[in-house]
């Protein structure tokens, strides 16, 4: 049986495209590149699923305290993704260590703060 379901074009922002980047020469630097080899596949495939179920994420709690429902987030743990979905596209943010103040990494990534 054919999948039904719509399939979204994901997207990721320049800048979100760079959060990866970060993220993957951080942990082959202070600790293997093997290990940041699978944080990279793994953050991949959790964008990748956007493709098939953007709504299933949830909306980060920081902007939500600011009254903003236009965002949601998946997880790969400590990992955030923060994206929008528009239209048949879903738009990739960013991609940040949850662990980090995520109130100020918002604030100046999507609010321009």
């Amino acid at each position: 049986m054919a999948d039904r379901r719509p399939k979204f074009d994901v997207l990721l922002t320049e800048g979100a495209e760079q959060d990866l980047e970060a993220i993957y020469d951080y942990i082959a630097d202070f600790d293997c590149v093997a290990n940041a080899n699978y944080v990279l596949d793994e953050l991949i495939a959790v964008v990748d699923s956007l493709s098939k179920f953007p709504e299933r994420g949830s909306y980060p709690k920081e902007l939500v305290a600011l009254g903003i429902k236009e965002y949601r987030q998946t997880l790969f743990k400590p990992y955030r993704v923060i994206y929008r979905v528009v239209g048949d596209q879903v738009i990739i943010y960013l991609i940040a260590d949850g662990r980090r103040d995520m109130q100020s990494v918002l604030a100046r990534r999507l609010l321009g703060a």
